[in-house]
């Protein structure tokens, strides 16, 4: 039944945030009230707040953002953390099953959303204070490797963290010519110097997004 009520959360949270972005893209950020998203989704406007906290949390919210220490653990590998994020990327650009409606595409969600990290400067100060966050679940996962030092592990995190926000930005400015994965591992890859190549990365030689 917990899993059950889990899929229904996830689900409305991706109902709500669409309806956002439908309103964000027509009317512009600072136009659109949650009241106004509450009533395109069909909620409460107390739902919203309960779910994404504020408007920003709105765009910023997404598999990266709400992950606890649990699923830090469970997506990102220690000892090789820059390979298990380009994973984890890869699956989340892919197409999604949803419910028994089969596949769902996805490859504008993240354009859709990403944009305003970079056009919003509110959004993007939610995005820095969620990537911070995520920095601090991650230190501990490295030290646990046995790998880095406490102090080691702070800077490490901080730059996949806030290293990652900066291929988005690039992917951003280069009006998305190639996944988000390729900006990635390509931005990411001086960093795995420090744990060396431990795995294969997936093909992320695909054709530039149209």
């Amino acid at each position: 039944m917990a899993g059950l009520r889990e899929s229904w959360r996830v689900a409305a949270m991706q109902t709500i945030q669409e309806c956002a972005l439908d309103l964000f893209d027509e009317r512009g950020f600072a136009a659109v009230k949650i009241e106004d998203v509450a009533e395109a989704a069909g909620v409460s406007p107390s739902s919203i707040y309960r779910y994404f906290g504020t408007k920003e949390g709105l765009i910023v919210a997404d598999e990266f953002d709400t992950w606890g220490k649990e699923t830090i653990e469970a997506v990102l590998d220690p000892r090789d953390p820059v390979g298990s994020l380009i994973e984890a990327v890869v699956a989340y650009e892919a197409p999604r099953t949803s419910g028994g409606d089969g596949v769902v595409p996805s490859a504008d969600i993240p354009w859709r959303r990403v944009r305003y990290f970079f056009a919003e400067p509110s959004v993007r100060l939610a995005a820095q204070a969620s990537l911070d966050r995520a920095s601090l679940l991650i230190a501990p996962l490295l030290v646990s490797s046995g790998a880095l030092s406490p102090t080691q592990a702070r800077v490490a995190a901080n730059s996949l963290a806030f290293g990652y926000f900066a291929c988005l930005e690039q992917w951003y400015l280069d009006d998305r010519t190639r996944p988000i994965a390729w900006y990635v591992e390509e931005g990411l890859r001086p960093l795995r110097e420090i744990w060396g190549e431990r795995r294969t990365d997936p093909d992320l030689t695909a054709a530039p997004q149209t």
